[in-house]
């Protein structure tokens, strides 16, 4: 468990020290403990309170695997914060604050995209194929990307929290992280507004000592978080390893007995594919010769004799079922052109009137008959 923060710790690192009298944000009244000099002196014992509740809240967050972002661009907290949020690997912004980092998340992760681009045509050797301007402009572009967004590379998704060093200068990441709903934990000095902080830390947010201190107990909180989720999921795959033991010894013996069932039903089986191999060869002789005869029998006539009947005709009568002379002699004019008018519309000019006449006389035989009337007849038309 992290060492709890000490007055006297605090005390000694500046922290209780407040901003002027005439700069003071009256909201800020119930943690000022008094004046002295014309400067108001925090009540440090809030300090320590409040601070305990913000590492136990950090605490949860981090344990449930959620990120918490830290923002401190002033110059005396840059240094302080990249050294000690680094080492709990979390995202921290140090630089200018990139407007719309949370309310336009999409963007700034296209950004980061764009660092990991130039990362890639690095190694795969694209890079080399710029000209010497195209790379010194990708070079610059890449530092540029680093140096602001570099430490958020790894956050893929918003924040579960934000913690901010000084809210005044940090106001749009305030509004931004409320328009959100994503919880504020912060440093407040008594010429800040406490009220849109869920979680606010009294204290003096220009010393780096103060800073410092502050930091160390907040970054040693989430560290705990963080191992507590560590050992939690050792946990649960031990568990799963200890369930799954059982199962993986029970499959040898059962894949033995399998083998012992198979080996003694092979020769069963063998007989009953010898069995079945002469019963499906016996008949095949018997079969070919009727499938044989129907099938000479299937054999459609010569539609095309018919004089105005064409090959695409042909197959769209017999598709219809229309498949020799007797039932085309037996067919009306009408069903005849409604048949060939659904099969193409490009043989709706076609005039079945004779078919049916010249098919009766093929039917019979008649081929002699046929042939007289075709020629006397101009297309099949009497």
């Amino acid at each position: 468990m992290a060492k709890k923060a000490e007055v006297k710790d605090l005390l000694e690192a500046g922290v209780h020290f407040g901003h002027l009298t005439r700069k003071w944000n009256p909201n800020m009244a119930p943690y000022i403990y008094m004046e002295r000099n014309g400067i108001h002196v925090i009540n440090l014992y809030k300090t320590v309170a409040k601070l305990d509740e913000a590492n136990e809240a950090l605490k949860k967050i981090a344990a449930s695997g959620r990120k918490i972002l830290f923002v401190a661009t002033k110059k005396q907290a840059k240094d302080i914060v990249a050294d000690k949020v680094s080492k709990i690997n979390m995202p921290y912004i140090t630089e200018r604050w990139p407007g719309g980092m949370l309310t336009n998340f999409v963007t700034i992760r296209k950004a980061v995209k764009k660092m990991a681009s130039i990362d890639r045509m690095k190694k795969d050797g694209t890079f080399n194929t710029l000209s010497k301007k195209e790379r010194l402009q990708v070079d610059r572009l890449r530092a540029k990307l680093e140096k602001n967004l570099g430490s958020i590379a790894d956050m893929t998704r918003l924040p579960g929290a934000i913690f901010i060093v000084d809210v005044m200068r940090e106001h749009i990441a305030v509004k931004e992280a409320q328009k959100l709903n994503i919880p504020i934990f912060a440093m407040v000095d008594t010429n800040c507004d406490p009220r849109p902080i869920h979680y606010v830390i009294p204290s003096n947010d220009d010393a780096s000592k103060s800073i410092d201190i502050i930091m160390d107990s907040v970054t040693t909180a989430v560290a705990e978080g963080l191992a507590e989720r560590k050992a939690d999921k050792q946990a649960e795959s031990a568990e799963k390893e200890a369930e799954a033991g059982p199962e993986v010894a029970k499959a040898p013996v059962k894949e033995v007995a399998v083998a012992e069932e198979k080996v003694e039903e092979a020769p069963a089986a063998a007989e009953t594919v010898v069995e079945e191999k002469v019963a499906a060869d016996a008949p095949v002789e018997a079969k070919e010769a009727p499938a044989k005869e129907k099938k000479e029998s299937a054999k459609a006539d010569d539609l095309t004799k018919i004089e105005g009947i064409g090959p695409k005709g042909a197959e769209a009568l017999i598709n219809a079922g229309m498949d020799s002379f007797e039932k085309l002699a037996g067919a009306k004019p009408d069903a005849i052109k409604e048949i060939l008018t659904e099969a193409s519309s490009r043989m709706a000019h076609l005039d079945p009137t004779s078919w049916p006449k010249q098919a009766k006389m093929a039917a019979d035989g008649d081929w002699d008959k046929l042939k007289d009337w075709q020629d006397k007849a101009k297309a099949g038309v009497e």
